[in-house]
């Protein structure tokens, strides 16, 4: 997949250095100029998504993830957006940088919302499911960016936004 940009999130994250690796896939699932994308409660939004389980095929991920996240059901895979790779620093005990792919595809799920089936962070976070107009997404998102509690995500979803509005998806 076509790295769209890299994206370090603390200065001393070296990719040359001892590196642990996760990939995630998120959905960019439109429905005219709006997104679905997932609304937490200090009101930004994220693409659904999150990572590729050990023996899980991306499309099983994302299948679960929006599932998960959203309680909608997906019904098609459609073209790769693209990649963000982002670095920090390492948790785990004998590795310098901490280095997740997140891979984007576009796609299409069936109309209406079942039950949530959230991890205990992501029900702390408010997650909500929401179609959202790219410019409401875009707007929240940068205001978000600019306080104390900016979440580590933002960044990524923002560019990823920003993309897809430059390629005329939305």
């Amino acid at each position: 997949m076509r790295i769209l940009t890299e994206i370090y999130r603390h200065p001393k994250a070296d990719p040359n250095g001892r590196t642990v690796s996760r990939t995630a896939v998120r959905a960019a699932i439109l429905r005219g100029r709006d997104l679905l994308l997932v609304r937490v409660a200090m009101g930004g939004y994220k693409f659904p998504g999150g990572g590729v389980a050990e023996g899980e095929s991306q499309a099983e991920a994302l299948r679960r993830e929006i599932l998960e996240e959203c309680g909608a059901a997906l019904v098609h895979i459609g073209d790769e957006v693209g990649a963000v790779v982002e670095y920090k620093l390492a948790f785990d005990e004998g590795f310098d940088t901490f280095k997740m792919t997140s891979c984007y595809f576009l796609c299409d799920v069936a109309d209406g919302f079942g039950p949530q089936n959230l991890e205990e962070y992501e029900a702390d976070l408010g997650f909500e499911p929401r179609w959202v107009s790219i410019d409401e997404a875009l707007r929240a998102n940068r205001s978000l960016l600019e306080t104390e509690s900016a979440l580590d995500w933002l960044k990524r979803e923002i560019f990823v936004m920003e993309y897809l509005q430059n390629q005329s998806l939305l």
